[in-house]
C-alpha cells in the first residue's frame, strides 16, 4: 500500500510540473499584437499585426524565468485601411519586401510584483535591432474547458520609438507620433 502512495506522488508531481512548465506557443484565435500611434496629434490610429507566433519556454509555474520569442510577419500589418497598409509595407516605414518578418526576444525578465514583470529584450524591424524594456502581466494558467489543455494568459505593453527603427523617417512627428504604444495579448498553450 505505501508503494502505491509512492508510485502515485510521483506520478502527480511529475505529471503536475510537466503540465505548468516548458514550452507555450500562443493560441491564434486567442492572441493579438497591436500598436497605436497619435496621428496630428489629435487621434490615435492603431493597427495589428494578423500573423505572428509567440513562444514562451519557462521552468517555473509563475513564469518567472520566462524566455520569450516573437515572430511576426511585416506584411500582415492591417489598419483597416488598405491604402495605409500598402504604405506602411513600404520602404517608407516597415519594407515588408526586404524585411519581412519583425523579431523579438527576450534577455530578462524581473518581477516586480505578484503577477507583474519587465520584460527586456532585442527588437528587430526594418533591420534595426535596439533592446526595450516592456511591461508584462501574468493574468493566470487555467484548464481551458473545450481542449483540456492548460492555457496561461499574457498581457505585455510599452512604447518605443519609430525613429529607433528608421520607421517613417519622412514623416514628422506633429504628423505621426515617434511614440508607438504597443499591446499585446494572449493565450499560450502547451
Amino acid at each position: 500500500m505505501k508503494r502505491i502512495f509512492v508510485i502515485i506522488f510521483a506520478f502527480l508531481s511529475l505529471s503536475a510540473f510537466t503540465t505548468l512548465n516548458g514550452t507555450w506557443t500562443n493560441d491564434d484565435a486567442h492572441s493579438q499584437l497591436t500598436f497605436t500611434v497619435s496621428h496630428l496629434g489629435i487621434a490615435d490610429v492603431t493597427g495589428t499585426f494578423n500573423d505572428f507566433d509567440a513562444t514562451i519556454t519557462s521552468t517555473k509555474p509563475d513564469f518567472s524565468d520566462a524566455s520569450i520569442e516573437l515572430k511576426a510577419k511585416t506584411a500582415s500589418i492591417d489598419t483597416r485601411v488598405e491604402d495605409r497598409d500598402k504604405h506602411l509595407k513600404s520602404p517608407d516605414f516597415f519594407n515588408a519586401e526586404k524585411f519581412p518578418e519583425l523579431t523579438f526576444k527576450s534577455t530578462a525578465v524581473k518581477k516586480t510584483g505578484k503577477d507583474n514583470y519587465k520584460l527586456t529584450g532585442n527588437l528587430t524591424m526594418n533591420g534595426v535591432t535596439k533592446p526595450v524594456t516592456l511591461d508584462m502581466v501574468y493574468k493566470g494558467t487555467v484548464e481551458n474547458p473545450m481542449s483540456k489543455k492548460q492555457t496561461a494568459g499574457f498581457q505585455v505593453t510599452g512604447t518605443i520609438k519609430r525613429s529607433d527603427f528608421n520607421l517613417g523617417s519622412g514623416f514628422p512627428a506633429p504628423m505621426i507620433s515617434d511614440e508607438v504604444r504597443i499591446k499585446a495579448d494572449g493565450e499560450f498553450v502547451q
